[in-house]
């Protein structure tokens, strides 16, 4: 059997093994990195081409190989620096190669769509139509019309026709005559832009420490990670601009990750306003046409700036010139089913693969990256001050143990809300709490709303007289009685946002307040509706939850104030406190970014907690140095490295005989793997935090290790052998590396 017809296949199935095809003697040869539909089973599933092999494994018996059904690319479909990442991603977190390219690919290509950019169609003039003198449509008034139109725009999109009103019927007629045509628009070279395509007159004047940054950025166009450490408001954008300046003169592409969807629109404007270049951008709330098209742009050499959520670290470049990932310590860069990966890591290992620049910036880095900057393998480049002049906010500290509350807001915030809205500015209040109250209880006989299907609580919405649970969706109308007791008395517990717009707006009557979290902002161009009317001004009070803390820029917001943070100071989540600090600074970033001053107001019940105290006099990296130090002691992230293993199951017996299996596997692969220089550790089987969610029983093995290596190995070699045994194959669950979230 010669290599021309043998095939190794990446097949989207929890297998890691490749699978070994034959390539029919009448169908052409597949390249490598070309996808292939595959018979699998009783499926039939599309692959990745990763090698044609000369010699057949001794123990693969060649009646047994089953053909390619058929070739969907005629050239390799990713750049071969793709299979070097996504190989590195099959390795780290421990997911099949097929499962890997699968996920890396927009919805329409793993269902087997040409890789290919439909033409744009566009209207056009013809020959006929520019001798043509309109008296003779005298007698057709639309068509005189619309050729009058053409002459003067030789060229029209369909859509640029129908928003000047032409119907169809006048558009057809005009056609049969021969005065207009449709016909195929040209496609652009590839990567065509320089320095003529950069707005000089949008740029601004960098301080001192901006400028530093984007020299030692642009010093180096080979591989270097930078991280950009500037304080909320220091004009981290602006220096990303101006680094993604020389990645457009050299005629390069630039790719721009960013956190959430709702900050897309707003640093798509950004960019547009400096750059007369292509620009997408990738994100799920895209259809699948518009996330494909948008891809292949990208691929072609179509589009210059590519900007996107997490997904889009798998868009491939054509000519890769530099990585950008804001906020890179939002957890939204983690994905948290199917594959868990972390594209802030998967950033990194890309921009080496490619050798090109990366830049990650935030006010609050995760510990890891403060780490790998202490340890010299990212340049730090700080930004101290705020930009354009603005004064860094005074943070306030209000003790509300005792006090009477109106859903939520003390006395003392009342009256700086009042201070501050007095004096024409904007104030935002932030919780962390969508909905109109967490709970429903009875006051007759202490019954709580209870999801059935998860270990949590309804949280009701007033607005719609519904109550619903935010981990799996269920949903039911308000009861008008108990049902435990039949009594009428239900009231509810605790404080949502929609609960705080109603008091707002009782205290506040001559003020307007908008509501921005996920309820809020369901319908399509919502959230950019009202981020527009808060810049008007048509709004004096803002209130939300996180999508309201990130990124956003608010000229006239002077006060901020978080409500309600004091279950993060206590959680059994060693990451709390990082993301509680995050979090706070986050927000807080959000006050004063202007001329005018700035004031943040947190109101707790444990104003002396050391936490909170520490942020509010030094500030983060204060804060990050005395947590790292816990760290270390506890033998945690950054110092030691950590697998979760995750298992779900709708029977709990399942999962018990499932977790004697892990014990009786585990517990030989520890003492072989570790050592007493290099131990590794286990802890569990347990219950996770919410051991019910969605009808399904969910436990967790935490695996922790001195080294990195050590704990790869240990998981691979556990990955293998639990899935020799019958018990693995009755539960669903899945490894997930560096896991950022416990529950």
């Amino acid at each position: 059997m010669t290599h021309e017809t043998l095939l190794e296949v990446a097949v989207p199935t929890p297998l890691t093994r490749p699978f070994n095809y034959l390539c029919p003697t009448d169908m052409k040869l597949p390249v490598i990195g070309a996808r292939v539909v595959v018979p699998f089973g009783s499926r039939e599933l599309t692959g990745m081409v990763t090698n044609h092999v000369a010699e057949l494994d001794d123990s693969i018996d060649p009646s047994k190989l089953k053909s390619i059904i058929s070739t969907l690319d005629d050239e390799p479909l990713q750049p071969p620096s793709f299979h070097k990442l996504l190989t590195w991603a099959s390795n780290y977190y421990h997911y099949s190669l097929g499962e890997i390219y699968n996920q890396s690919w927009p919805a329409l290509l793993r269902k087997g769509e040409a890789a290919t950019l439909q033409p744009v169609m566009q209207w056009q003039l013809t020959e006929q139509g520019k001798i043509t003198e309109l008296d003779e449509l005298k007698r057709a008034k639309k068509q005189q019309q619309l050729l009058a139109h053409m002459q003067q725009n030789p060229i029209q999109m369909p859509q640029q026709l129908k928003d000047s009103d032409f119907a169809a019927p006048a558009i057809k007629a005009c056609t049969e005559k021969g005065l207009i045509e449709l016909t195929e628009k040209p496609t652009p070279a590839p990567c065509l832009w320089n320095e003529d395509n950069i707005n000089q007159d949008d740029k601004l004047v960098l301080n001192p420490e901006q400028a530093i940054a984007v020299a030692a950025i642009n010093n180096k166009t080979t591989y270097q990670t930078s991280l950009l450490l500037g304080i909320t408001g220091s004009g981290k954008t602006e220096v990303y601009l101006q680094a993604i300046e020389r990645v457009i003169s050299e005629g390069k592409q630039a790719l721009v990750m960013v956190p959430e969807i709702g900050l897309t629109p707003q640093t798509l404007s950004r960019f547009q306003r400096r750059f007369n270049v292509p620009i997408v951008f990738l994100h799920s709330a895209l259809n699948d046409k518009e996330r494909l098209d948008g891809w292949l742009k990208a691929k072609q050499g179509l589009a210059a700036i590519i900007i996107g959520t997490r997904s889009a670290i798998f868009t491939p470049m054509l000519k890769p010139g530099m990585i950008i990932v804001d906020e890179e310590h939002d957890g939204s860069f983690k994905q948290q089913d199917t594959f868990r990966y972390n594209a802030r890591d998967l950033a990194v290992v890309r921009a080496s693969t490619e050798n090109i620049p990366l830049v990650m910036g935030s006010a609050t880095p995760c510990f890891e990256t403060i780490h790998n900057a202490d340890l010299g393998k990212y340049q730090l480049l700080t930004l101290t001050k705020r930009a354009a002049n603005a004064s860094t906010a005074s943070h306030q500290l209000i003790d509300i143990k005792g006090l009477q509350l109106q859903s939520g807001l003390s006395p003392q915030l009342i009256e700086l809300m009042r201070h501050h809205l007095d004096r024409g500015n904007q104030v935002m209040i932030f919780l962390n709490r969508r909905g109109y109250a967490p709970a429903l209880l009875c006051h007759e006989c202490g019954w709580i709303g209870d999801c059935q299907r998860c270990d949590a609580n309804y949280t009701v919405h007033q607005q719609y007289r519904y109550i619903q649970c935010h981990h799996c969706g269920d949903q039911h109308p308000i009861p008008y009685q108990c049902p435990g007791c039949g009594s009428t008395q239900l009231v509810t517990a605790g404080v949502g946002t929609e609960q705080l717009e109603h008091t707002i707006n009782e205290l506040f009557p001559k003020f307007n307040s908008v509501r921005i979290d996920r309820d809020s902002t369901r319908r399509k161009g919502a959230l950019d509706e009202s981020l527009n009317a808060i810049n008007n001004n048509d709004y004096q009070i803002l209130i939300g939850t996180q999508m309201l803390a990130k990124g956003h820029h608010f000229p006239d917001v002077t006060l901020v104030a978080i409500l309600d943070v004091d279950s993060a100071l206590f959680s059994g989540d060693f990451r709390a406190s990082e993301k509680l600090a995050q979090l706070y600074l986050q927000v807080s970033g959000r006050a004063g970014r202007a001329s005018k001053p700035g004031q943040v107001a947190l109101q707790t019940h444990h104003p002396e907690h050391a936490l909170l105290q520490l942020l509010n006099d030094k500030g983060y990296m204060a804060f990050s140095e005395v947590a790292m130090k816990e760290r270390r002691v506890a033998q945690l992230p950054p110092y030691w490295h950590m697998a979760l293993l995750r298992i779900e199951s709708h029977k709990g017996d399942l999962i018990t005989a499932f977790n004697q299996t892990i014990h009786d596997v585990a517990m030989p692969l520890l003492q072989q793997i570790g050592s007493k220089d290099h131990p590794l550790r286990q802890i569990g089987p347990m219950p996770s935090p919410m051991e019910r969610r969605a009808g399904k029983y969910r436990w967790q093995v935490i695996f922790e290790a001195s080294t990195r290596s050590r704990l790869h190995a240990f998981i691979d070699a556990l990955h293998t052998e639990l899935a020799k045994h019958k018990s693995s194959h009755k539960v669903r669950w899945s490894i997930d590396v560096d896991p950022i979230d416990m529950i």
